[in-house]
């Protein structure tokens, strides 16, 4: 039976709750089945979207098309909210009116095809309506119209009612290039006037769309993205949109107008404002004074640290105990605070000028009911002078850096201006098993098979004074974060010389009883995706937090080490050897294959190896193994062997930390020591057969085959030897990332077989990317000059920003040297040195 009180009926017949069956609605705030996706968000806030939707068409006669465009703005409720109609091949002349040809609710904005300037009498012409709800036809200034027999087109900048905070305004150029243009003088004149806008207009938000026909705004401007991926005639994509943000919109196809031959284009913004591509981040940061540092190092001086160690049964404890006493005097003495950032947050913008923001909001509202905007201009002209002051100010502030010689505190300053460079952000996804998976996925190549301890030898002789341990500490950088240990490189530098004593001690038992302390291994590792979407866990690139006490104690061993390497090591090794580099290891790679093919009936076989995490496949007990034969200390060896194995690693998302796991196999790639050694791991991979090299850098391994008279014999025996040795040392060949490169030049060429690992067939390429220069089959440098153009080309945007903001021109030539000149001159003795004679 059911009993219903009068308060009860009452909320049913008005559709309100309250009391106990008031949380039942707040549940319910979502209505089940309710639809989400860009087209829904879309309707929802059409006109205040962060980037205007677009309807995209090639109508050929627009006069023709007048009825239907109305009606499908009367009638279909995405072409009505569109925000702007982009139209081709208008076909109108100086003698239709513009009031005959819009719909209601939309502004005109046109360029007709001049037959004076085009050549032609009829055709072309290009049009750009903008939506009155969505931008006021008082802020739309039309900047520049072109026409000429290879292009036509109209550039407006549109200031809307709606716009987000990174923006200050839309530049749409509406183009049209004929099927029989010369595309490259089209694309020239695109490039120069909209490089010409991005120097005016640096903080504007720049589309890009039209009938390109055959042409690629890419090849002249690499930075700009293409967002229409469906065909618009027959099977092909003629018609183009390009922004200046990656994933900026979603392109749909709608019907064509009329009997046109193109399909008409919806394009939905996809992009998402600053403020909400990142939630606003609370950290808590410690503030380190001067007065802290004399605090640290007085109370360090009068430590007695002889009672740490008789306290102590073992190096563990000694370490743990040390390591405790200095994170609690860190905690008692530096204090916390809590700062909250946003994305979209210049430093330039601090509180004064959002006490002003916060006013004119709040005088524009008032303005509103009472009709008088006296108020809310004072508002508007007091923020706009603060902000102007804000950035002279902050202007100021990175010119006196520069002149200071604080290059660090400048280069900071120059890509806060530009957005150079940002830093890729960690995840924080709040899946509690995401930590777990990745750490079992990352830990992927641990084999518990192998042999973890060795027969135990005399001690090690090597050992360190408190002056060298005093040296690397003070050469720490203080700004880098902390390890698990939780000492900070702060309190390490400035109290480099009291607790360098207690350092070198702890150092030298770990070397005399071969014996890492378990502190000393500990490593966090926090994952930063690859790419933008992330599908596999493969995409996560594993970034590990180690002790930086440990960094500094394996740049000692390190150094060490390096001095009492023979001289008979492989000499095709250029990664980590004095006077080496990859300038040395491209040298002689095109050395060697350029000697070769000056000779007869000869052609030459590159084989460019990828291996899969190769630090992290290496086994311990074999490495140390080759240390032996190249002379190290057994002791030493043994203690390599302990710094490798029993290492405990967790991973941390967000506030998600995965239980430990203890890795005996591999180097860490954060460690100081894992480069060197992986080196020394690979310096027996050496070429078996006089007429082949095996050049390496690092990981990066290059297979070079000398062929003569088509015998590959020596070449495929040695990419069997080499698949042989990578089984017997634990690392796998990837054989799908793994390239290969044939030059000949002979002029009568047979076909080559291709090369087969591990029954796959390795992919031949005709140009790859070798220790960051392009090689091609050509032995040409057209593809990569044309890389490092495009490369430069993005970063004169950053230039342009810097010119607008009001920098002086010393520090705009140091921000050309630095990120301009040097992907120009990047390797330039090289593939100068090698470039073909005229």
């Amino acid at each position: 039976m059911f009993f219903a009180t009068r308060i009860l009926c009452s909320a049913l017949q008005t559709g309100q709750r309250s009391g106990p069956y008031a949380a039942t609605q707040k549940k319910r705030l979502r209505k089940r089945g309710k639809r989400g996706g860009l087209l829904v968000r879309l309707r929802r806030r059409a006109h205040r979207a962060p980037l205007p939707s677009i309807l995209l068409a090639n109508v050929q006669s627009l006069d023709n098309k007048v009825d239907e465009i109305r009606a499908r703005v009367a009638f279909q409720r995405d072409i009505r909210d569109c925000n702007v109609l982009c139209f081709t091949e208008t076909w109108l002349t100086g003698e239709t009116l513009s009031e005959a040809v819009y719909p209601t609710g939309f502004s005109t904005h046109r360029a007709d095809r001049n037959k004076h300037l085009s050549g032609k009498k009829r055709g072309g012409g290009v049009c750009l309506m903008a939506n009155v709800t969505w931008c006021d036809e008082r802020n739309i200034q039309e900047l520049k119209s072109f026409c000429s027999p290879d292009l036509e087109f109209l550039t407006s900048k549109c200031r809307p009612h709606y716009l987000p905070r990174e923006f200050s305004s839309i530049i749409i150029t509406a183009v049209y290039i004929p099927p029989q243009a010369d595309t490259s003088m089209a694309l020239n004149e695109l490039y120069l006037t909209l490089c010409k806008l991005e120097t005016i207009y640096p903080e504007a938000a720049f589309i890009v769309a039209g009938d390109f026909n055959k042409a690629n705004l890419k090849t002249r401007l690499p930075k700009f993205y293409q967002h229409i991926d469906c065909a618009t005639r027959g099977g092909k994509t003629l018609d183009h949109c390009y922004s200046n943000f990656r994933d900026a919109y979603k392109a749909l196809p709608r019907p064509p107008f009329g009997k046109a031959d193109h399909d008409s284009i919806l394009l939905i913004p996809a992009y998402r404002q600053k403020l909400k591509q990142e939630a606003p981040t609370l950290r808590s940061v410690q503030r380190w004074s001067d007065q802290a540092d004399s605090t640290f190092q007085d109370c360090f001086h009068h430590v007695d640290w002889e009672m740490f160690r008789t306290a102590s049964d073992n190096i563990d404890e000694y370490t743990d105990s040390v390591c405790e006493f200095i994170r609690t005097c860190v905690e008692d003495v530096v204090p916390i605070a809590t700062i909250k950032t946003f994305l979209n947050q210049k430093p330039w913008i601090d509180g004064s000028i959002r006490v002003k923001l916060k006013a004119r909001t709040t005088a524009f509202n008032q303005g509103k009911v009472s009709g008088n905007m006296t108020e809310y201009k004072q508002c508007s002209y007091s923020l706009r002078k603060a902000i102007k002051q804000a950035k002279r100010q902050y202007r100021d502030k990175v010119e006196s850096q520069f002149n200071g010689s604080d290059t660090r505190g400048m280069w900071q300053g120059l890509q806060s201006i530009t957005d150079y460079r940002k830093k890729s952000s960690p995840v924080t996804d709040q899946d509690v098993l995401l930590p777990g998976r990745l750490n079992y996925f990352f830990a992927r190549f641990e084999d518990n098979t192998v042999p973890l301890t060795r027969p135990a030898t005399k001690t090690c002789g090597l050992s360190f004074t408190a002056a060298e341990v005093s040296k690397t500490f003070k050469r720490v950088n203080p700004r880098k974060a902390a390890g698990p240990d939780g000492i900070p490189s702060r309190a390490l530098r400035a109290c480099a010389d009291q607790l360098a004593g207690v350092f070198t001690d702890i150092f030298n038992q770990s070397l005399y009883q071969s014996a890492v302390p378990t502190c000393f291994k500990r490593a966090t590792i926090v994952p930063v995706p690859k790419k933008a979407k992330v599908t596999e866990l493969n995409d996560y690139r594993p970034v590990a937090l180690t002790s930086v006490i440990m960094k500094c104690f394996e740049r000692l061993v390190k150094d060490h080490i390096t001095s009492t390497l023979p001289d008979t090591l492989d000499p095709l090794q250029f990664a980590y050897r004095p006077n080496r580099s990859t300038d040395d290891a491209i040298s002689t790679t095109l050395h060697t294959a350029l000697t070769h093919l000056d000779k007869r009936n000869t052609y030459v076989r590159m084989l460019f190896i990828d291996y899969s995490s190769a630090f992290n496949t290496i086994v311990p007990s074999k490495l140390v193994i080759k240390l032996e034969t190249l002379g190290l200390d057994p002791a030493l060896c043994n203690w390599v062997l302990d710094f490798l194995t029993g290492r405990p690693q967790v991973v941390r998302v967000g506030n998600n930390i995965s239980s430990p796991l203890i890795l005996n196999t591999g180097a860490p790639e954060g460690c100081v020591l894992s480069p060197l050694l992986y080196s020394l791991f690979t310096h027996d991979c050496v070429a078996t057969h006089a007429s082949n090299s095996i050049i390496k850098f690092a990981d990066d391994t290059t297979v070079v085959g000398l062929i003569t008279n088509n015998d590959e014999t020596a070449y495929r025996e040695e990419v069997r030897a080499l698949g042989v040795w990578c089984q017997k040392n634990n690392l796998t060949l990837n054989v799908n990332k793994t390239k290969e490169m044939i030059v000949d030049f002979r002029k009568q060429q047979r076909e080559h077989p291709p090369i087969h690992i591990d029954g796959t067939v390795v992919e031949r390429v005709a140009s790859f990317k070798f220790l960051g220069i392009h090689i091609t089959d050509k032995l040409n440098w057209s593809t990569h000059t044309d890389s490092i153009v495009k490369k430069a080309q993005q970063r004169l945007f950053n230039l342009r920003r810097l010119k607008k903001f009001g920098l002086s021109p010393k520090a705009l030539t140091n921000f050309y040297r630095c990120t301009i000149e040097s992907i120009l001159a990047y390797h330039r003795l090289v593939w100068q040195l090698h470039r073909p004679q005229p």
